[in-house]
């Protein structure tokens, strides 16, 4: 009997931890990109403001690094990456963002970075 009770525990722990190893796993992040002519600091502030108006919030923002991370309370939560930096006299954006806790494809954050772009005067 107690060698029923101790293999059926060993077989429940294994397929916990089995299950939990599969949760665990997540894809890695692809930034979406795209080249700004506006300075760094302007396209930094324009892109924290756009996430604000978007109904996200601002979880961690660091000008100096340009590097922001904000999350939109609502089932599935969603969270946006942002960095920020100094390319050929303007700036690049790199933006990537979950849901839940799976990667967005990046050509989906292709709106945003056009609204990101209209903010800053820059579209064609």
């Amino acid at each position: 009997m107690k060698s029923n009770r101790r293999a059926f525990f060993m077989t429940a722990t294994l397929l916990a931890a089995l299950w939990l190893a599969g949760c665990a796993t997540t894809q890695p992040l692809e930034p979406r990109e795209l080249r700004y002519s506006a300075p760094v600091e302007q396209t930094f502030r324009e892109a924290i403001a756009l996430m604000m108006e978007q109904g996200y919030v601002i979880r961690h923002a660091d000008l100096t690094l340009g590097r922001a991370e904000a999350s939109l309370a609502r089932w599935p939560e969603y969270r946006i990456q942002l960095q920020v930096s100094e390319a050929q006299g303007g700036s690049l954006v790199s933006v990537s963002a979950l849901r839940g806790s799976q990667p967005i494809p990046p050509y989906v954050l292709d709106p945003w970075l056009v609204e990101l772009q209209r903010k800053l005067g820059e579209l064609p």
